[in-house]
């Protein structure tokens, strides 16, 4: 999650864009399904997940995110979810701003959210969604999604590949997960192409990390994306500041993706 210190109520529309190639309640009519034989199996097999735990930073996140939706974040989730369909698994799906954003072509979001607070106001955001989905929020993590291989046809992160602590493990469980030639949708803060700008995030990323429940500004997403394995075919990058300390976690990437097969 990209951390704000100041939020003003502007809205901030992504500038220079370009191409680089480089959370379980029913939701309108449709009710929830419970977990499948196949899918109890694999959680079964993977155990708890790990305890992730950010108390503090969870409850300052839930505070400043209606702040950042209104200066631009809540446009970049529309166009993050646009066209999407199908059965899509959401990781890191925090406190459930993307939930609104869901076209009615999406069949199921499996909202997978590890810290313990953030997850009941995800759970808590489906029953306020606008989306006709239908939404299930689950424990789990990153590295141990509980779902069968191949099972869904894509796959959602937003501004939580910064925080993973394991970010190849984490794009590898997103393969396992997705069908082939299933699509990733990705919406992070990443490492700065100018040279100064970062320098200052590597300089500053300890702390950062320290006070951002593990958040890291230095992460090449994009090359990450494609050393696992994946075909990027749509990138842009942009700034998005909507906040004075903010300056360090301003650049963004918002694309597409595909899985081999």
């Amino acid at each position: 999650m990209s951390p704000t210190f100041t939020v003003p109520v502007r809205r901030d529309r992504p500038r220079g864009s370009r191409s680089c190639h480089g959370h379980c309640k029913p939701l309108y009519s449709r009710p929830a399904r419970g977990p499948s034989d196949e899918e109890t199996k694999v959680s079964d097999r993977l155990g708890r997940p790990d305890r992730v735990r950010h108390p503090i930073f969870a409850r300052f996140y839930q505070r400043v995110s209606a702040g950042l939706e209104v200066a631009g974040a809540a446009e970049h989730r529309a166009r993050l979810l646009r066209d999407l369909t199908g059965r899509v698994v959401e990781v890191g799906a925090g406190n459930g701003l993307n939930f609104a954003h869901y076209p009615d072509t999406v069949t199921e979001v499996v909202a997978v959210e590890p810290e313990p607070y953030l997850r009941a106001r995800a759970t808590e955001a489906t029953t306020r969604a606008r989306a006709r989905v239908t939404i299930r929020v689950v424990d789990g993590t990153a590295t141990s999604l509980p779902l069968p291989d191949a099972s869904v046809d894509a796959a959602v992160a937003s501004l939580v590949l910064c925080s993973v602590p394991d970010q190849p493990a984490a794009l590898a469980e997103l393969r396992r997960v997705l069908r082939p030639g299933g699509e990733l949708r990705f919406y992070e803060h990443v490492l700065a192409t100018d040279a100064r700008l970062a320098r200052t995030q590597r300089r500053l990323d300890p702390i950062w990390t320290h006070m951002a429940g593990g958040c890291h500004v230095t992460r090449d997403t994009a090359a990450a994306i494609e050393h696992a394995g994946f075909t990027i075919t749509e990138c842009d990058r942009f700034p998005f500041e909507p906040g004075a300390l903010a300056k360090l976690a301003a650049p963004h990437i918002l694309g597409r993706a595909t899985a081999p097969g």
